[in-house]
Formats: C-alpha cells, sequence, structure tokens
C-alpha cells in the first residue's frame, strides 16, 4: 500500500516580473511556504532503520534544503532577460541573486523545483505533489496526475 508524506519548508525571497502590468513590476518580497509530497510503499524490513517509513523526514529535509531553500532563502530572483538585472552588477550588490530563464512567477518557480526534485529523490519514492504559498492566501501546486 502506497503513503504519501509531506514536509513544510519556508524561506523569504524577493523577486521581480519584468514587463508585468501591475505593482510586481517592481522589487518586492515574499514569505514563501513550501509544501513537498512524496510516496512510496513503506520499508518493510525489520533489520532496516527506516523500517516503516516511506523515507526518513530528515532525508527529505537535508534533499529540500540543500537543492531549494539554501540558493532561495533571502536571495532576489530576476529573470535574465529583465533589465532590473544591471541593478546588481556592482561590487557592492547583492550577494544571493538567482537569476533566471524565466519569468520568476510562483507557477513558473514550482516548475524549476518539481525538475530538481525529480533527479534528487530515491528510487522508489515518488514526487506527487508541490506546492508553493507566495502569500497567505495565494498558491501555485503541481499534482503528478496532472501531468500523466
Amino acid at each position: 500500500m502506497k503513503i504519501r508524506i509531506t514536509k513544510e519548508f519556508n524561506f523569504e525571497m524577493a523577486h521581480v516580473l519584468w514587463n508585468y502590468d501591475g505593482k510586481c513590476k517592481n522589487i518586492h518580497g515574499h514569505s514563501y511556504k513550501l509544501f513537498v509530497t512524496v510516496r512510496a510503499i513503506p520499508i518493510s524490513e525489520s533489520n532496516n532503520a527506516k523500517d516503516g517509513m516511506v523515507m526518513d523526514f530528515g532525508e527529505l529535509k537535508k534533499i529540500v534544503n540543500s537543492k531549494i531553500i539554501e540558493t532561495h532563502d533571502h536571495a532576489i530572483a530576476i529573470n535574465n532577460n529583465s533589465p532590473h538585472k544591471n541593478l546588481f552588477n556592482s561590487e557592492h550588490s547583492f550577494e544571493l541573486i538567482e537569476y533566471k530563464n524565466y519569468q520568476p512567477t510562483c507557477e513558473n518557480m514550482v516548475v524549476e523545483f518539481v525538475n530538481i526534485l525529480k533527479k534528487e529523490l530515491p528510487e522508489k519514492v515518488e514526487l506527487v505533489n508541490l506546492k508553493l504559498y507566495e502569500t497567505a492566501t495565494s498558491h501555485a501546486e503541481w499534482r503528478v496526475e496532472d501531468n500523466i
């Protein structure tokens, strides 16, 4: 029987939406909440330290922190095509800048995070849901069943 587990992550990040027709064309920040859900048949080996687990929450935390949170927390995300990137080309600029090959919307970040995590999860563990809250009331979501 397959079981799903979910781990929540939080990070702060600024972004700017180049060529956008609303307030988000200005540099601004969000307190993001990321929910990562995976599924698998729990390990059923009494001599295995992970017996009864889909995967160790600590292992999932390590993967997400190293591949997503550490590169995005307290960073600014900018579209590579945006003239905003010229603001950050000095030696006194920000330390953590994520230049994206896409518009750094919540939706596009979800796609990037899904692609990263699919490569990093253990072989028998499947990513089935990724939800990214940009604000307390707005989020983008990827579900495996929508992409079959």
